[in-house]
């Protein structure tokens, strides 16, 4: 008496990987102006983007990938004019409460 188990069909697990990235990328928009938190998030989202692209969530993915590259240039330009800022005006970040 043997039994046959049916197995199951794979998993697209990628998907979740385009999912996420889609998630990414929002987020990385609502928090470019903060370059510490703008700058991991978007490589994270075109990393998660760029293995998403072989699931069946292909556009969830390119639009991950679209927008974490958006969030990253802002973040780059918002750390730029920072730094340019800072150094014509050193007492522009100095607190002393």
């Amino acid at each position: 008496m043997s039994e046959q188990f049916a197995t199951p069909a794979p998993a697209d697990n990628k998907k979740g990987f385009a999912i996420a990235a889609l998630v990414l990328g929002i987020l990385n928009l609502c928090s470019w102006f903060i370059p510490i938190c703008g700058g991991p998030l978007a490589v994270v989202g075109i990393i998660l983007g760029i293995l998403g692209i072989k699931s069946s969530q292909k556009t969830l993915a390119i639009i991950g990938i679209v927008l974490s590259a958006l969030g990253l240039l802002a973040t780059l330009v918002n750390m730029i004019f920072g730094a340019i800022l800072g150094l014509q005006n050193p007492d522009l970040f100095n607190f002393n409460f």
